[in-house]
């Protein structure tokens, strides 16, 4: 008599998958892309401090504040009136240098008299906000956190 062997036809069979290395190769790839990955700060994190709807007589600065003016071009002006300073008129040019030096000299006059720095700018409606962000990150730059937006500028 002949034996006959069964055989499970493939088409029964569950195929399977072994996905043990894939696990971990996928861990592998996200500790490379963390470990390599570079932490810029946002511009969201640049620690403004607003002030109060109505300050304190006590809170109120030694030294003047800085008036930063930007108009409907992009165009950065300083102080206020006859005193008004162009700086930066490119808007190309997001870091600003001659604002910047301007902040770095106020940053360091401040300093010396044991004073709070302040500045007040003013946004015309028609600015782009990214002159604005610019204008921002110069002052977080110098390390001026108190600002004040305004809207009585002459």
């Amino acid at each position: 008599m002949a034996r006959h062997k069964k055989y499970e036809s493939a088409e029964e069979a569950d195929p399977q998958l072994d996905i043990s290395s894939l696990i971990d190769v996928c861990f592998l790839l996200l500790i490379y892309f963390i470990v390599t990955s570079t932490i810029t700060p946002r511009e969201s994190d640049l620690g403004m401090a607003l002030p109060a709807a109505n300050p304190t007589p006590a809170s109120q600065p030694d030294i003047e504040p800085m008036f930063i003016k930007i108009d409907a071009n992009g165009s950065i002006f300083t102080g206020v009136g006859a005193s008004q300073l162009p700086m930066d008129n490119d808007v190309s040019v997001r870091q600003l240098p001659l604002l910047r030096s301007q902040l770095d000299a106020y940053a360091q006059a401040v300093k010396s008299a044991n004073s709070k720095p302040l500045v007040q700018i003013y946004a015309d409606s028609n600015c782009t906000q990214q002159r604005v962000i610019d204008v921002l990150n110069a002052l977080a730059a110098v390390e001026i956190n108190s600002v004040t937006f305004t809207d009585l500028i002459n």
